[in-house]
């Protein structure tokens, strides 16, 4: 029986990503033997010594394969690389072998990225959790959203999912940005390619599993002053 991989995450879009991929792993019968190690952000638990010696950039998600390349230990930090290698390890179809399509999932992986999450991070920051609300940065990071939702639907409108005829990594990775559009104040019918997509992803039962893990961490309410603090002030600095 293989050894585990020791998943450090918290119930987040990042970490989404990677658990539904090992869901979606044991779906096509390649599944990876994982477990969970929940690090509560709010908590401040990213700044323990021992999720630091995984990820110097004090982020989840991240892991530790005690069986790596070789046979020997893997620490792996940052969703999209711990994505890549654990399709790979698996052998799966979710990271394609024609060079074109692989290229183009990696492409609009990248895109996710680069793009998706960190913009819809940034507008979720200054229109959710800033104390000051600050108008310009609201209306740049909402017109940002609008955009890569139209970027988005305009390549949904063309294949079914991002990297053509086959659901993959890519698809895996900006789902959990797309998923409860209320937060960030956008209607998924002004986008009917994006709100085909994300339905049809949603009802897959692997992804219904991985969107559970740690469901019950899941934010609620306002965030307190404490979590504040320790999210975006200059707590994380200190503790480094």
């Amino acid at each position: 029986m293989p050894s585990p991989i020791q998943l450090w995450t918290w119930p987040t879009p990042n970490g989404h990503k990677v658990h539904i991929l090992l869901e979606e792993l044991i779906e096509e019968g390649r599944g990876l033997p994982y477990e969970v190690i929940p690090v509560a952000i709010g908590k401040g638990e990213q700044f323990r010594p021992e999720f630091l010696a995984i990820t110097p950039n004090h982020r989840i998600p991240a892991i530790i394969d005690p069986e790596g390349p070789g046979g020997a230990p893997l620490k792996l930090f940052e969703s999209a690389a711990i994505m890549l290698y654990l399709a790979e390890k698996a052998g799966s179809a979710l990271i394609p072998t024609d060079p074109a399509t692989r290229y183009t999932a990696l492409q609009w992986l990248m895109f996710q990225m680069g793009g998706v999450g960190p913009m819809f991070g940034q507008y979720n920051h200054f229109a959710n959790y800033a104390v000051e609300k600050l108008p310009y940065a609201i209306e740049r990071y909402t017109n940002e959203v609008a955009r890569l939702h139209r970027v988005l639907d305009k390549r949904l409108a063309e294949s079914p999912y991002l990297a053509g005829e086959a659901y993959s990594l890519a698809d895996i990775a900006t789902f959990p940005w797309i998923r409860n559009p209320e937060r960030r104040n956008v209607d998924l019918g002004q986008y009917p390619n994006v709100q085909r997509w994300h339905d049809a992803i949603a009802a897959r039962p692997a992804v219904q599993r991985g969107v559970a893990v740690l469901a019950e961490n899941q934010r609620r309410g306002t965030m307190t002053d404490a979590e504040r603090e320790i999210m975006f002030g200059k707590t994380q600095f200190a503790a480094r």
